[in-house]
């Protein structure tokens, strides 16, 4: 079942921060597809729920050094 999140995201400044993240996230078993808004420090993440939750969606953002905000 394909589920869609949108998370702000504190701490992103640079292009480098974006790759960092979309290489991690989309790395993830369950990611379909990792968006990263640099301007509005959201990340949109497309994935499959059956497979990975928002919880570890978010626990591999803030392992790469971003704090994760409602």
């Amino acid at each position: 079942m394909a589920n869609q999140v949108t998370l702000q995201v504190q701490g992103m400044s640079c292009g480098h921060c974006v790759k960092s993240i979309e290489n991690s996230v989309g790395a993830m078993n369950g990611v379909e597809k990792v968006n990263v808004e640099l301007n509005n420090g959201t990340v949109d993440v497309e994935f499959n729920s059956n497979k990975v939750d928002v919880q570890k969606i978010t626990d591999t953002i803030e392992d790469q050094g971003y704090t994760v905000g409602a």
